[in-house]
């Protein structure tokens, strides 16, 4: 007898392989994380086999999951699809989103995945800047939506969430040992002045490893340990880590994630998106 996978097991499964984690997951699905977990548990029971490693702090899909996983993309966004054109209101057009780089990951897919489920003939375009560079855009309102990482929250913003600000190096590094201490930052990163301060204040002499625009270059100038970074505490890349510095560095300030929704802007599936955004940056990592 023919075996059926059960789309909602799928999609739960998804969702954590996704996110990294049953409590974004069962926030996005707007179920409770023992339903998520009881999800997980009946898929791997029907398949004979284990989905997901939880032997890290972040969740992830083992090699058979990372084989159901592409599976379970298709038959998610043939049903989706199927139903938002037999449906779906007719909501049409394109909303304008803009989120820093360093929050991309790992909340974003899943929220766009979500909306793009819910509303199939909207188009969302993404924007990924500096927050300084975004905001200016918001104010020509070019972006109808709009996440910022932020010192403080300004009164036409709303706080999702206050995330610790780490210094970030190479795995086992020592460049954190250097005086000067070298710093590798983005010309436009707004976390570049805060660790400069700090390191002012703190009379650790310091001078910068790099003149770049480039992202990645920052990161490959700390991955092989010749210079540190400053990330969101939980965003740095899997070939980064926190340091772990025992005081030889100063702490630094808590960051805070704003929301920003455009005025004037009469879409009624703007509210919807920031509530996926509001429900998904909310939870604690």
């Amino acid at each position: 007898m023919a075996r059926n996978l059960d789309l909602t097991a799928l999609r739960a499964f998804a969702t954590v392989a996704e996110t990294g984690g049953v409590t974004r997951a069962a926030t996005l699905l707007n179920l409770t994380q023992s339903a998520v977990s009881m999800q997980l548990k009946r898929l791997e029971e029907n398949l004979g086999l284990s989905l997901l490693d939880r032997s890290e702090r972040t969740i992830r899909p083992t090699s058979e999951g990372e084989q159901l996983l592409g599976y379970a993309r298709k038959m998610l966004d043939l049903n989706d699809e199927a139903l938002g054109r037999l449906t779906a209101d007719s909501y049409e057009g394109e909303i304008t989103l803009g989120v820093p780089h360093d929050i991309v990951y790992p909340v974003l897919p899943p929220v766009l995945r979500q909306f793009s489920m819910d509303f199939p003939r909207m188009q969302v375009r993404l924007i990924s800047s500096y927050t300084k560079q975004m905001k200016e855009q918001f104010e020509r309102h070019e972006i109808d939506v709009l996440l910022t990482t932020e010192y403080g929250t300004p009164e036409d913003a709303t706080l999702l969430r206050s995330v610790p600000l780490v210094w970030i190096g190479a795995p086992d590094g020592t460049a954190y040992r250097n005086r000067p201490l070298r710093l590798a930052h983005e010309a436009h990163c707004i976390f570049r002045q805060i660790a400069q301060r700090s390191l002012d204040t703190a009379n650790l002499p310091w001078e910068m490893a790099l003149d770049t625009d480039s992202t990645r270059t920052a990161e490959a100038t700390v991955a092989a340990d010749l210079a540190i970074h400053t990330m969101l505490k939980g965003t740095e890349p899997p070939q980064l880590a926190e340091i772990d510095h025992n005081g030889a560095l100063p702490d630094l300030p808590v960051t805070n994630i704003n929301l920003y929704i455009q005025k004037g802007r009469n879409s009624p599936v703007i509210p919807s998106l920031a509530d996926l955004l509001t429900k998904a940056y909310s939870v604690t990592a």
